[in-house]
């Protein structure tokens, strides 16, 4: 049903044609070499937030959402070498909601490999994510490829040990998008040294690709979009010639280069956050190339989740966004600007205004 060109010219050329009429946010990424025999691809979900009503019943359009994805991601063209999932596959972090995930990413035909998000991770702490998926944070290679995967929504012990009288109080402040009491997310000192290590066996012309959950920059840190120690983060990343990080929790559209470091955002295939109107307010924090998505319905369930077709070539990372509804929008890294450009929305005449009344 899908097929992608694996040419990069030819994806920047067309990107408009390479959905087929997918509706949910699966990302293939192309790995692109001189040869082209080194090439692979992998897929990406996040984000599907499952959530128990009691017993066996769950919200039905987040875990329908999730159960298209895997469908789609199982009739992929070429075949991806493996799958991530991103984060927040539960809501609330209970067993049945994340053995419910589990069982829905067990019908993938790849090798899945996992990030954990906050809706995972606060009320037992990971606990029982390890048992299902393995550690919180870890590296691997591939075909030339070093991938790292960091648990990026950590925070102050104080908070997270000290502060509540049960974790599922824990959980549910976590939870909250625009909530005073959640603290701010972090990598923290025990990961930032094992992957100061890590990197340290990597030659520095190593492509490096980092999944998190959180964007390792800080945008907006009313709703945590926000890593509190992305500088340190982005420093051990530095000495690299190539690195990407590609990250899901925002549920948006967002795009970003920072020295050497470019940044991507997935959708989620539970539902969509607006841009929230601080952004305006808090130019230091925004992303300065990302460009508010166009909004065609607030209450399309599927408005903001569309298939991303991402292309990592040379280094950096080209994406199709194909939003259902809505106008297709291709971001490409601009070699002369040093930078990702929107094709689409550079122009502020050319733009359809965002939908503001949320």
């Amino acid at each position: 049903m899908y097929h992608i060109n694996r040419s990069r010219r030819h994806f920047l050329q067309t990107s408009g044609a390479l959905a087929l009429g997918s509706t949910l946010p699966i990302s293939l990424v192309e790995l692109a070499f001189a040869d082209e025999k080194q090439n692979f691809t992998f897929a990406y979900i996040s984000d599907a937030h499952i959530q128990q009503i009691k017993g066996n019943r769950f919200v039905r359009n987040w875990d329908r959402g999730l159960i298209r994805a895997v469908a789609e991601a199982n009739l992929l063209t070429p075949k991806p070498d493996f799958v991530m999932f991103g984060g927040d596959l539960a809501q609330l972090g209970s067993a049945p909601e994340l053995d419910h995930g589990a069982e829905i990413l067990s019908a993938l035909k790849y090798k899945t490999r996992y990030v954990m998000g906050e809706h995972d991770y606060y009320l037992d702490l990971g606990a029982y994510w390890e048992k299902l998926f393995g550690p919180q944070y870890y590296s691997f290679d591939h075909k030339g490829v070093h991938f790292i995967v960091l648990n990026s929504i950590r925070t102050y012990d104080d908070w997270t040990y000290h502060r509540w009288p049960t974790a599922e109080q824990r959980m549910l402040e976590m939870a909250g998008l625009d909530n005073p009491n959640s603290s701010p997310f972090m990598v923290g000192e025990e990961q930032r040294q094992w992957l100061k290590k890590d990197l340290a066996k990597i030659p520095k012309t190593t492509p490096i690709v980092v999944f998190s959950h959180s964007p390792l920059q800080k945008i907006y840190k009313g709703w945590n979009f926000w890593t509190e120690d992305a500088e340190q983060i982005q420093a051990l990343l530095k000495p690299f010639n190539k690195v990407s990080v590609i990250y899901g929790h925002v549920h948006q559209i967002q795009y970003n280069q920072i020295g050497n470091i470019s940044f991507h955002s997935v959708m989620a295939t539970a539902w969509p956050w607006p841009y929230p109107s601080t952004y305006a307010q808090a130019d230091q924090y925004l992303p300065k190339l990302t460009v508010p998505m166009n909004r065609s319905d607030p209450f399309f369930e599927r408005d903001a989740t569309g298939w991303q077709f991402i292309n990592v070539a040379s280094g950096h990372v080209d994406l199709n966004y194909l939003l259902p509804e809505n106008t297709d929008r291709s971001v490409g890294f601009d070699k002369a600007a040093k930078k990702p450009v929107d094709a689409e929305y550079q122009s502020e005449g050319a733009r359809i205004p965002p939908q503001s009344h949320f």
